[in-house]
């Protein structure tokens, strides 16, 4: 079964210094058909404006990660971590425990543009943990690159939950293919450009949400940049 989330049915939020559109549930965002897909829980796409931030704040029992579009994002921590990340690098935080950290965008004239992305973790109360990792164009160009996963495969970083994350770049002709186990699902988020999904045509800040399919198919890519979760099937019980 297929189910498209257009760009435009998100939710979406200006609060002057912070343009975000939610993909799910979130803050003063509510719909209850939305709130959770398996264990990815937040799709933000933000845009913070020069100058301006997230002022330390708190988070735990979440895995958080980070995909930056376009400026400049300084991240600090109470892990003792800061740094800058910019388009191709990307960041993952186990809360855990419990991490309190700041996102600011230091430009004083370039916006940052970037998806701040959570997922449930595999159990609660684990030992806080930071990791973060340059995928470049030439991994992601034609092909899923794998940027997360359960165990670090592939020269990914580690997720602490069965899920597992690919990023791509696709144009003309290139296509590729993810099998998807009998116990698992898929969540396609088109970042931008224009991407056909299991002949679903998607534009930037579309989903498609695939359940009880065998394959998630990409091809026909218009300046397409896609992540795609392969997540596993959460009992109702």
């Amino acid at each position: 079964m297929l189910t498209i989330r257009r760009s435009d049915e998100r939710g979406y939020a200006d609060h002057g210094w912070l343009k975000s559109f939610h993909s799910f549930s979130f803050a003063g965002y509510h719909d209850p058909q939305y709130v959770h897909f398996s264990v990815l829980r937040v799709i933000n796409e933000d845009r913070v404006a020069p100058g301006q931030g997230f002022g330390q704040h708190g988070h735990r029992d979440m895995e958080i990660f980070s995909y930056v579009l376009s400026g400049e994002l300084a991240h600090r921590d109470t892990l003792g971590n800061g740094s800058a990340i910019g388009p191709g690098r990307v960041q993952i935080m186990t809360t855990g425990t419990g991490v309190e950290h700041s996102e600011f965008n230091h430009s004083a004239s370039d916006p940052v543009h970037f998806l701040q992305i959570w997922l449930f973790p595999r159990a609660r109360d684990l030992e806080p943990r930071y990791a973060e990792k340059d995928f470049t164009a030439a991994d992601k160009r034609g092909r899923l690159c794998l940027i997360l996963s359960p165990d670090g495969r592939d020269g990914s970083l580690t997720l602490q939950q069965d899920a597992c994350i690919y990023a791509a770049l696709f144009d003309g002709d290139e296509r590729a293919e993810l099998a998807l186990g009998a116990d698992r699902q898929a969540y396609v988020h088109l970042v931008r450009g224009a991407l056909t999904i299991n002949g679903t045509r998607l534009t930037g800040g579309d989903a498609l949400m695939l359940t009880d399919e065998p394959t998630v198919t990409l091809a026909q890519g218009e300046d397409a940049e896609v992540l795609v979760f392969d997540l596993p099937v959460i009992s109702a019980a």
